[in-house]
């Protein structure tokens, strides 16, 4: 992204923010459809993510990709992992399966340029979380070793929400401390998850306490991508419910004191909001720029 200007009412016109939209149609209109909204980064699916089968793209589709990519000037492209893989389960079918999907995904974000590629950490089912984090570690050595992705890959954070791991900080330290290319890692920080995980990000004391914790485990600097979320669950309840900006238990003056700190300005804020119709996403991004301006 180049030099990062200083904070003021000029930088909301450099700070990458976005939304996770819709690839219906070709996939290259999902990049209309973020310039149509005022983004100027975008996070999509490069697939159906409930399904196993997929197609590949068309060159020329992949062609369109980029150069509206460069026209419209929308950085970082995020790709998100699908629902259906799952690098944490002891069981060895879905295991593989996982992996190989997992592969032939990172591979379409390589194909599109996209700059990251972010990865939920899965579920142990029942085999606890230890076997869960050392299943996760293999798989993505593994895949790296045999996709040798250009994009790097982003550990998305997580509730803790029944069997999953990833909503410790310290699951995510141990992970990337079993990578054999650990530079190809980085992290992708939900909101509304570190909220619903137990981590106060609501008073200013908690945030700065939270990102304090974060930095001496793995360096604030891991953190590429913001999933800039409200909650619907309150603190702690390990419920994964996202809610729109302001409205939800962080609320809207905590929420700003997030996208206005400092030590996240080099982040992408990318928000994954209910919505309805576009009325919502349009809502959430005026939201988000009134924080911005007010700074």
């Amino acid at each position: 992204m180049g030099s990062t200007p200083t904070f003021g009412t000029k930088f909301i016109k450099y700070m990458r923010i976005g939304l996770h939209v819709s690839i219906a149609g070709s996939i290259y209109e999902s990049l209309e459809r973020a310039k149509a909204l005022g983004c100027n980064t975008m996070q999509i699916f490069s697939r159906n993510p409930r399904g196993w089968q997929v197609s590949k793209l068309k060159k020329e589709d992949v062609a369109e990709f980029k150069r509206l990519k460069a026209k419209y000037d929308i950085t970082p492209v995020v790709v998100h992992i699908p629902y259906i893989i799952n690098l944490a389960t002891s069981d060895d079918l879905l295991y593989k399966k996982s992996i190989d999907a997992y592969i032939e995904d990172v591979a379409r974000a390589d194909e599109l340029g996209a700059e990251y590629f972010v990865t939920h950490l899965g579920s142990h089912v029942g085999s606890g979380e230890d076997n869960g984090i050392a299943r996760f570690s293999d798989a993505l050595n593994a895949i790296i070793k045999r996709a040798r992705p250009r994009t790097m890959i982003l550990l998305e954070n997580t509730a803790g929400s029944g069997d999953g791991i990833g909503y410790r900080f310290e699951h995510l330290k141990r992970i990337i401390d079993r990578q054999e290319r650990s530079s190809k890692i980085g992290v992708c920080l939900d909101t509304a998850h570190t909220f619903e995980a137990g981590y106060d990000i609501k008073s200013p004391a908690g945030l700065e306490k939270t990102l304090q914790s974060f930095d001496g485990l793995l360096g604030l600097g891991l953190i590429k991508v913001v999933h800039f979320n409200d909650s619907l669950s309150p603190l702690a309840s390990h419920v994964d419910r996202h809610h729109h900006i302001g409205k939800g238990m962080i609320g809207l003056g905590a929420m700003g004191r997030i996208i206005n700190h400092p030590k996240l300005k080099n982040c992408a804020f990318i928000m994954e909001t209910p919505k309805k119709t576009d009325k919502d996403d349009l809502m959430n991004l005026a939201t988000v720029k009134r924080m911005r301006k007010q700074k």
